[in-house]
């Protein structure tokens, strides 16, 4: 089928006279599709008004990017040692999901609760576009041949320039494990499955935030075991499956316990219908 996934040999894209880095311009992507599919969701509920998904995105990214980039910092700190003017340069690579979603999530709490949205609605309709914003900034990745997994011959192996084979200890033409088209295409069916599960049940209480959640550390917990960039090691593990595990399971734990309540506030409502 494909003899190998070459990589861009340019980390910009030029449309005419315009020149644009392809990092920004995929996480760019990324947010336009995120707020689009937020918008349509909250309008299938009738909640709000129809410019509060680009109302809450314009307070909820930025704070986003900021977390993302102090999360990356802060783990990798010593990479910016005597070097602190590259903290800014985020065009380059170096956003930490996990920063990103923790910090640009409560923005965006909080800007919702200032529009009247219910959070939890909120949380429910917003799940799936991140899912979707992260699938299509992952290629940003690409384009920066960067986060590359482990060596392999696999007919979809991706190869890069012989500078940035070398630079990870290989020899010039070895092809590796293309982690970044992995979570690209697994948060593209974290994205789909949300919403198709959201149309049987219709979450309301927050489940299916928790649901994005879970999914997406057990997918990254995988994706970063191929993973071969300098990251911190604790007990044989990368920091981020280790802060993969523990958020999934925060996520189980909140799932089974709002399963429980519904079970309870099911059974005491059958209860009182029998009674009555």
């Amino acid at each position: 089928m494909f003899a190998s996934l070459p990589s861009p040999s340019a980390g910009s894209l030029e449309i005419g006279p315009l020149r644009f880095n392809a990092y920004g311009l995929m996480i760019a992507l990324g947010v336009v599709a995120a707020v689009w599919l937020f918008k349509k969701r909250l309008a299938q509920r009738e909640i709000g008004k129809p410019e509060d998904a680009s109302s809450i995105a314009m307070i909820a990214v930025p704070m986003g990017i900021i977390g993302a980039r102090a999360y990356h910092v802060i783990t990798d700190w010593e990479r910016f040692s005597g070097r602190w003017f590259d903290v800014v340069k985020i065009w380059e690579g170096g956003l930490g999901i996990w920063g990103g979603i923790a910090v640009g999530v409560v923005a965006g709490v909080i800007a919702a609760k200032q529009r009247n949205i219910p959070i939890a609605v909120g949380l429910t309709c917003v799940a799936p576009a991140l899912a979707l914003a992260q699938s299509i900034g992952r290629w940003g990745n690409w384009f920066n041949q960067e986060l590359f997994g482990k060596p392999t011959d696999l007919p979809w192996a991706l190869q890069i320039s012989a500078g940035k084979a070398q630079a990870a200890g290989f020899a010039a033409g070895t092809t590796f494990h293309p982690t970044f088209l992995y979570e690209s295409l697994g948060c593209l069916f974290i994205c789909i499955g949300l919403i198709k599960a959201d149309k049987r049940w219709r979450f309301r209480d927050g489940r299916l935030f928790a649901m994005y959640v879970a999914s997406y550390t057990f997918l990254r917990f995988f994706v970063e075991s191929l993973r071969i960039d300098e990251a911190k090691n604790i007990a044989g593990l990368r920091l981020n499956q280790w802060t993969s595990i523990f958020v999934f399971a925060c996520a189980i734990i909140y799932l089974v316990i709002a399963n429980g309540r519904s079970k309870s506030a099911a059974n005491e409502a059958s209860s009182q219908d029998l009674l009555g």
